[in-house]
């Protein structure tokens, strides 16, 4: 009944699990302890969805209804824009933050519209509402690193000695 619902929240495993290594292994690129835990941080984020996704998929998987109620009571929520202490990343590493970030961008931007994908073929408006959720989890992220990637550019152009008008 809920194989379409599977299939999405299987991939959205994935996706979670691939963040995290992804921040894992930028945090054990940092050249400061700031900016480790910055990182580290986001990697816990990305497998506490894993974690919810997972207990999620158990419960369809066993033919039990989901309720937006039962997705918004579970105790996962959107994380805060706040939650990170981006002041604690190393301005002078810049190169290797805007690469991170880049990178983390594309892969936030790439799961929003798998997910804007997914829910088209939906039907169930629960099923919906926890796309919507998932996408919400996203866009968080996306908008805190393009924040953080368009202050660390400013730094890296003058750092370079250049700017681009």
């Amino acid at each position: 009944m809920y194989k379409e619902e599977l299939s999405v929240i299987s991939q959205a495993i994935l996706n979670e699990i691939e963040g995290f290594e992804f921040y894992n292994l930028a945090a054990n690129q940092s050249a400061t302890a700031g900016t480790k835990e910055a990182f580290l941080e986001l990697a816990n984020e990305e497998l506490k969805h894993a974690d919810y996704l997972k207990k999620l998929w158990k419960k369809l998987s066993d033919g039990n209804e989901v309720k937006i109620e039962d997705i918004i009571g579970s105790g996962i929520d959107i994380p805060s824009p706040e939650i990170y202490r981006w002041d604690k990343i190393d301005k002078n590493s810049s190169s290797v933050a805007m690469s991170i970030f880049g990178i983390g961008m594309q892969m936030e931007k790439s799961s929003i519209d798998f997910y804007e994908e997914a829910k088209s073929k939906l039907s169930s408006q629960a099923s919906k509402d926890l796309i919507d959720l998932l996408i919400s989890w996203e866009k968080v992220h996306l908008n805190q690193f393009s924040n953080q990637y368009s202050l660390l550019k400013e730094d890296w152009w003058a750092e370079q000695g250049f700017a681009p008008f």
